[in-house]
């Protein structure tokens, strides 16, 4: 599909490599830029799915794009500019070894441990007598470490800074950044009739400077709970109507696929993936409060490429 980028192999002047992960193809310009291209792959169960999802990597892209720039006050950030509504070009920057994440409300992961029987999660106590999607007292940071390789693993404050993988000015900065963006991100979904459940923060250096870098309150890097009826929900002890790529999950494992082994992808018409398509730009516009306007789609990897040698040669 043209109209779809599921695979960069781009060459662009000062190239020293490439990362490509689940979602994003991620160019090192001579150690001085990253070009970020947000692709239209779509992943599952830690499995990326075989057909590309029209216009997703647009919406990832300018969410990104948008938070950046209505966060730049709180903390400084990686990007430069958006030469293409699927790029992003920033700053080069040596990655922070952990993920800070932050969680306002009982779910997910922290649901999961909680619902064991645990009561501390990364070194931070959780309260007694919360269900499921519950509001916590306070926002708890529950940072991960960033596995290269299988699932990042939960890691507390102390252990960061005792491995020296963190100094502790520094963690202790990122802490309060990671609280402030947390609270901007909380303050604008609510003006969308939105809750910012959780989210993930990565930050990196240029020297002694710590950038924010990567994407952030995205639906892929941040869970959203509708505001409207929340409350009415947790008393009758139904489950929150979440803002979130769920859909897609619940689609897989309808037809038999959670990504265990032997396990068959099934196939994704045409109208599923037109529909996934239609509900990511229902996500940007609910997250942002703007109209999504579609990008030209007649040849998307041409596109990218030009718009990106021509960003690097003005530049």
């Amino acid at each position: 599909m043209k109209n779809a980028i599921v695979k960069t192999d781009f060459n662009f002047p000062n190239q020293k490599g490439v990362y490509k992960g689940k979602v994003r193809d991620v160019y090192n310009i001579n150690d001085e830029l990253l070009v970020m291209i947000a692709s239209d792959r779509i992943s599952a169960f830690d499995v990326v799915l075989p057909k590309g999802i029209p216009y997703k990597g647009q919406v990832l892209n300018q969410i990104a794009a948008k938070f950046l720039d209505v966060t730049a006050d709180i903390v400084p950030n990686w990007k430069l500019a958006v030469p293409d509504p699927m790029v992003t070009v920033g700053h080069y920057c040596d990655p922070v070894k952990v993920e800070m994440v932050i969680r306002g409300y009982l779910s997910g992961h922290a649901w999961r441990e909680y619902r064991e029987g645990k009561r501390s999660i990364c070194g931070v106590a959780m309260p007694d007598g919360l269900k499921e999607n519950d509001k916590f007292p306070e926002p708890i940071l529950t940072p991960t470490t960033k596995a290269a390789v299988g699932h990042d693993e939960d890691i507390s404050r102390e252990e960061i800074i005792r491995l020296g993988l963190v100094e502790e000015k520094d963690y202790i900065q990122l802490e309060n950044y990671t609280k402030a963006l947390f609270q901007r991100g909380t303050e604008i979904a609510a003006t969308m009739g939105l809750i910012l459940v959780d989210t993930k923060y990565e930050f990196g250096k240029v020297g002694d400077k710590i950038y924010l870098i990567d994407e952030i309150h995205t639906p892929d890097s941040s869970r959203y709970f509708y505001k409207d009826g929340y409350q009415k929900r947790q008393n009758a002890g139904e489950s929150q109507k979440q803002l979130s790529k769920e859909f897609v999950r619940e689609w897989l494992m309808a037809n038999g696929f959670q990504g265990k082994d032997g396990q068959k992808v099934p196939e994704m018409h045409d109208e599923f993936v037109n529909s996934v398509s239609e509900r990511y730009i229902e996500l940007y516009e609910h997250i942002t409060g703007d109209n999504f306007v579609k990008a030209d789609s007649n040849d998307v990897l041409a596109r990218v490429e030009k718009n990106i040698n021509q960003y690097l040669k003005n530049r």
